[in-house]
């Protein structure tokens, strides 16, 4: 049975999130965006359709120059070195992007410049005057991100000046309460400065029209967009006195450069347009961004929501010619051992640390399973570890090496030959297992992954079922035709279960594919079983994943907040 493809095949753009390069990736940020991200995108390749997965470090963000300032570097230096290990990372991960890029480069400043410049033609940005806090001690205006105080919405202390994590409102910095600067601790004061602004006001009522209808979002992600329409939209500033940026496309402007909130989002759109330019094809992004029939998918994390519901379907809408989101299947937060990761706190799994030490699939697995698709989740290392021994290595990986090594030690290293007809409860397994692609398939495509893994899972769980009711290692004694269809039903089920847990487990699901006897690549083999025939050759199999040890969780959780 090979895979079934579309007739013909969609246009899926994966857009996820652009982190800031001012510290490595930790786990919370892997399953909020890049994990999710990579399952999705590996499906939909595996169904034949076009997919274009894009991202890129922020270069730009003031998180960047306030790394920089603390450690007397610059911003350059400080987002080459962290982009790098964002590379690694999602190698180590096997977060399989087509481009992951930066917004510093001469293409995305191309882009962001003429989006500005259009919407300054179409009147959706002027210019105006604009209190701004501005240090006293160090004699400059400070960026959002430089202001910290309390949340003028929830009262949490810790909110910036663009945003508060706690409870995700976007805000001006003049709204928070208590205001003090990052770089003196002094407080702020309001004074007057020249910038331009997006007139997000006059696209309120065009943007409830379009979040409306939209069904298939999530709930939480467009009851927060409504909530924000209600009170209706503000006009916010786009650019800021700063000097590390992209500058303004107008003269005069030396001392100013377009801000990070406004241009990062434009990076979905570059990056497509810098992919099709590496592909020799510099057109082919119009596929994705112009076509009505295409779907953009943006993986986000809950805090990034109002800037991809709101503030770039306006920028959108504005420019005109170009498709808006599909779907924002924003995660809510992972917290490690009950608290919300901290950087400052160092409260976080850091991703280069555990590629380092750990493989990558366990993770993926165990952050699949705990995915936080509607509400926060938790996750411990006892969980880690639990998972790991009880699902991957007891219930798929102990299956792929019992039914593989018991065949080739009774069957000469070959698929047996089935019986002419199978008992109905071989048919019946077969079926399972081909009907787990629609069911799987499914809920990947709804951004349903926990239930995606679970409904693979469940069918593991029906051949280990299987094989211990057959017991073929009994029947090999007695009733050689008996084991020979057993095992010969088993080894396609593995084949099937590989291919259905590709997306989630792409390293050891091609080699548990391979040792089914299969050639080529999975990925490209399709959303569908794999039949292997009677008489293939099975090389020798090896355990797909190793039992850990108590002691692992005692140790990773010493690390946390070390």
């Amino acid at each position: 049975m090979r895979a079934s493809m579309p007739d013909t095949p969609r246009l899926i753009l994966v857009a996820v999130a652009w982190p800031y390069a001012n510290s490595p990736l930790h786990m919370g940020q892997v399953a909020g965006a890049y994990l999710p991200a990579d399952i999705f995108a590996r499906y939909h390749r595996m169904r034949g359709d076009r997919v274009l997965m894009v991202s890129g470090s922020d270069s730009h963000g003031t998180p960047v120059t306030v790394r920089a300032e603390a450690e007397g570097t610059t911003p350059e230096a400080v987002f080459q070195r962290f982009h790098r290990t964002f590379l690694e990372t999602f190698e180590g991960m096997g977060i399989s992007f087509d481009l992951f890029t930066t917004t510093d480069t001469p293409n995305h400043h191309a882009v962001t410049q003429d989006m500005f410049l259009r919407l300054r033609e179409q009147g959706f940005i002027y210019e105006a005057e604009q209190t701004l806090l501005f240090d006293p001690k160090a004699g400059r205006f400070l960026p959002d991100r430089y202001v910290e105080g309390t949340c003028p919405f929830c009262g949490d202390p810790g909110a910036r000046g663009d945003q508060c994590d706690n409870c995700g409102r976007t805000m001006d910095a003049l709204e928070l309460k208590d205001p003090r600067s990052r770089l003196s601790d002094a407080t702020p004061e309001p004074r007057q400065s020249t910038h331009f602004f997006l007139k997000l006001s006059a696209f309120n009522e065009r943007l409830r029209e379009w979040v409306e209808p939209q069904a298939h979002w999530r709930p939480a992600v467009k009851n927060f967009t409504l909530g924000m329409l209600r009170e209706g939209l503000h006009d916010r500033a786009i650019t800021r006195d700063l000097t590390w940026g992209i500058p303004i496309p107008l003269p005069g402007y030396d001392d100013k450069r377009i801000y990070v909130w406004f241009e990062a989002v434009i990076g979905y759109l570059s990056a497509a347009k810098e992919w099709s330019s590496i592909q020799g094809t510099p057109e082919a992004w119009r596929d994705w961004w112009e076509n009505p029939e295409a779907r953009g998918y943006y993986f986000q994390g809950k805090d990034n929501v109002p800037f991809h519901t709101l503030i770039w379907p306006a920028m959108l809408m504005g420019y005109g010619g170009l498709n808006l989101p599909y779907d924002v299947p924003a995660n809510q937060y992972v917290t490690m051992s009950g608290s919300k990761a901290s950087s400052s706190r160092n409260w976080a799994v850091w991703m280069p640390d555990y590629v380092s030490r750990h493989d990558p699939d366990p993770l993926r697995y165990v952050l699949t399973a705990i995915m936080p698709e509607t509400s926060d989740s938790d996750f411990t290392w006892a969980e880690y570890v639990r998972r790991n021994n009880d699902e991957l290595v007891a219930r798929w990986g102990n299956l792929v090496n019992r039914v593989l090594t018991m065949t080739r030690r009774n069957f000469e290293d070959r698929v047996p030959e089935p019986p002419a007809t199978l008992a109905p409860e071989s048919q019946a397994m077969l079926a399972a297992v081909d009907a787990a692609f629609a069911d799987v398939g499914g809920h990947i495509e709804a951004v349903q992954l926990r239930s995606a893994l679970g409904a693979a899972m469940g069918v593991a769980q029906l051949a280990n079922r299987y094989l211990d009711e057959r017991a073929p290692w009994v029947a090999v004694r007695s009733d050689r035709e008996h084991a020979a269809e057993t095992l010969y039903v088993a080894i396609n089920v593995v084949s099937g279960l590989a291919t259905l847990l590709q997306p989630f487990l792409p390293f050891t699901s091609r080699e548990a594919w391979a040792f089914c006897g299969n050639a080529g690549d999975i990925q490209a083999a399709g959303w569908a079983r794999s039949t292997v025939a009677a008489g293939t050759p099975l090389p020798e199999p090896h355990p797909l994943y190793k039992k850990l040890d108590d002691a692992l969780v005692d140790d990773e959780e010493s690390r946390l907040g070390r």
